[in-house]
């Protein structure tokens, strides 16, 4: 060990310093932790009650969002539903009187794929950025396979069959048949019905 006035190696030193810095943080931190430990009785070690209700009104909060973000996403595909059945009925009236129904048919198809799709692509591009945003609405079911990523309402099994019907639906735009067209539009009530219930 060096003595008083012999010299101290700048390794030495720096070890010094960072010792002596170090000490002083855990000193600090020791003593400002016991001394309203002492002073004040063991209750208020636990979190203020204010801070813990603002927390729960913040908690509150966010479930709300939740409820209200899957109560929209209900809206919109109840939206898509109503259109599509509007074109449903006037592919049935131009079959009927053996009119082109080719657009409408079309039309129906288009708006089953969007039901698929939970919304158009301006409702995807919404999704893509609460997405990146950190927001997954069915986190868990995510994980699980029960949904595709930002997906609030519609599973994937829902998905594929909203795709299916919609494929085949846009194949009688080509050769309209209707008694096809109702039975294919019957699955798709169906499915509907489930997905939102």
């Amino acid at each position: 060990m060096p003595g008083r006035n012999s010299p101290v190696s700048p390794c030495h030193r720096r070890w010094n310093t960072k010792t002596n810095a170090t000490l002083i943080v855990c000193l600090a931190a020791a003593l400002s932790l016991a001394a309203p430990a002492q002073a004040a009785p063991a209750s208020a070690a636990s979190t203020p009650p204010e801070l813990v209700t603002a927390y729960g009104s913040l908690a509150d909060s966010i479930l709300a969002v939740k409820k209200t973000e899957h109560d929209l996403v209900k809206s919109i595909l109840a939206a898509t539903y109503r259109h599509a059945e509007i074109a449903m009925a006037a592919a049935k009236a131009a079959m009927a009187g053996g009119q082109n129904a080719r657009e409408a048919t079309e039309k129906v198809a288009a708006l089953v794929s969007q039901l698929g799709n939970e919304g158009d692509a301006a409702v995807a591009a919404v999704r893509t950025r609460l997405l990146e945003g950190g927001h997954h609405h069915n986190a868990e079911g995510e994980k699980q396979g029960i949904y595709d990523p930002g997906y609030v309402i519609i599973t994937r099994t829902a998905k594929k069959a909203f795709l299916d019907s919609a494929m085949r639906i846009g194949k009688l735009a080509a050769a309209p048949d209707a008694k096809a067209l109702e039975s294919e539009w019957g699955q798709v009530t169906k499915q509907y019905n489930d997905a939102v219930k």
